[in-house]
C-alpha cells in the first residue's frame, strides 16, 4: 500500500496533481478532514484490498475548526502521518508550491477568494497560509514548484516521482535560454554566456530560423569549441547538483544566454538539458526558451 498526502499552497497545483495521480491509478480523496487520515489509511489497507495506491488531498480548508485553526490541525496532520509510518504504512508528503507573485496572478485570473484572505488582500492570505503550511513543507518528501511549469511538465514530474518508479529528489532544474539584450532573468541562479560562439544571425540562410531548427542546431553544436564547452559545462553541473541537493535546494534555474536568445542559447540549452537528463536520472529537468515564448504570444 502506497499512501501519498498531497498538500501545498492554494493555487500551487494541488488539485491538478491529485487528478494526475488519479489518472495514473491512485484512489484519490480531496479535502479529507485531518482527523480521518488514520481511519482512511486503515480502510484502504485491509487484506486483499484492490487499492494498492491512494492519495489524500489536505490543505488549510481541512482544519476541523476552520481556517483560523489551521496551525494546530496541520501539526496534528504531521503527527497522524508519523503514526502511520510507525505502524508500517508507507506514507509520503507531496508539497505543491509556487512563487507568491505567481499565486497572486493565478487568483486574479480565476477571481477566486483565497481561503485565508478573510475578505482582505490576497497577499495577506498567502502569507498566512505559507506560515501555517510551513510544518508540512518542512516534512515533505517531495516539493514541486509549479511557478514555471506547464501542465505537461507537471505531469512529467508526477510521473517521475510516482509512476516510473525512479529514484527522485526534490531538486527540479530549469534550463532557461534567454537574450542578454532583454536582460538577465531575475530568478536565474547560474548564468552562462555563449556569445563567444559564432552567431548564426549573420548567416543569411539561418538568420530567420531559431535554435529549434535543425540547420541552426547543427551550425552551433558542430563547432568544436561548442562541443568542448558543453562537455565541461555538463561536468560542472554534475559536480554541483549533489551539493545543491545536500543543502536542501529544491529549485535551480540555469540561464544560458546569447545576444537575442534566438539561436545559440536555444540550441545549447536544449542540448544541455538532454545530456543532463541522461546523466542525472534522479533530478527533474525543465527546458524553456524565454524569448521564443514571447514570439508565440
Amino acid at each position: 500500500m502506497r499512501l501519498v498526502i498531497v498538500t501545498g499552497m492554494s493555487g500551487g497545483g494541488k488539485t491538478t496533481a491529485i487528478r494526475m495521480l488519479e489518472d495514473d491509478g491512485f484512489y484519490c480523496v480531496d479535502n479529507l478532514p485531518i482527523s480521518l487520515i488514520g481511519k482512511f489509511a486503515e480502510l484502504v489497507s485491509v487484506p486483499d484490498s484492490e487499492i494498492t495506491r491512494a492519495a489524500i488531498g489536505i490543505d488549510v480548508r481541512s482544519a476541523a475548526g476552520g481556517v483560523r485553526d489551521a496551525d494546530r490541525t496541520l501539526k496534528s496532520a504531521v503527527q497522524e502521518i508519523e503514526a502511520l509510518r510507525a505502524a508500517g504504512t508507507p506514507c509520503e508528503i507531496l508539497f505543491m508550491d509556487a512563487d507568491d507573485k505567481v499565486l497572486i496572478k493565478r487568483y486574479k485570473e480565476t477571481r477566486r477568494v483565497h481561503p485565508l484572505s478573510e475578505g482582505g488582500r490576497i497577499e495577506d492570505g498567502i502569507a498566512r497560509e505559507r506560515k501555517a503550511l510551513d510544518i508540512m513543507r518542512r516534512n515533505a518528501d517531495y516539493i514541486i514548484d509549479t511557478s514555471e511549469l506547464l501542465t505537461r511538465d507537471l505531469r512529467q514530474e508526477i510521473s517521475n516521482v510516482y509512476t516510473d518508479g525512479a529514484s527522485y529528489s526534490n531538486l527540479v532544474v530549469t534550463i532557461l535560454s534567454f537574450g542578454f539584450k532583454f536582460g538577465i532573468p531575475a530568478d536565474a541562479d547560474l548564468v552562462f554566456d555563449v556569445r563567444f560562439l559564432p552567431n548564426p544571425f549573420y548567416v543569411e540562410s539561418l538568420k530567420h530560423l531559431t535554435g529549434e531548427d535543425e540547420a541552426v542546431r547543427n551550425y552551433v553544436l558542430d563547432n568544436p569549441v561548442c562541443g568542448e564547452f558543453l562537455e565541461r559545462l555538463v561536468g560542472l553541473m554534475t559536480f554541483l547538483l549533489p551539493g545543491y541537493q545536500k543543502e536542501g535546494k529544491y529549485r535551480l534555474v540555469v540561464g544560458v544566454g546569447c545576444t537575442g536568445g534566438q539561436h545559440r542559447s536555444v540550441a545549447i540549452a536544449a542540448e544541455l538539458c538532454r545530456r543532463l537528463q541522461e546523466e542525472e536520472k534522479h533530478v527533474g529537468f525543465h527546458l524553456t526558451h524565454r524569448e521564443l515564448q514571447k514570439r508565440t504570444r
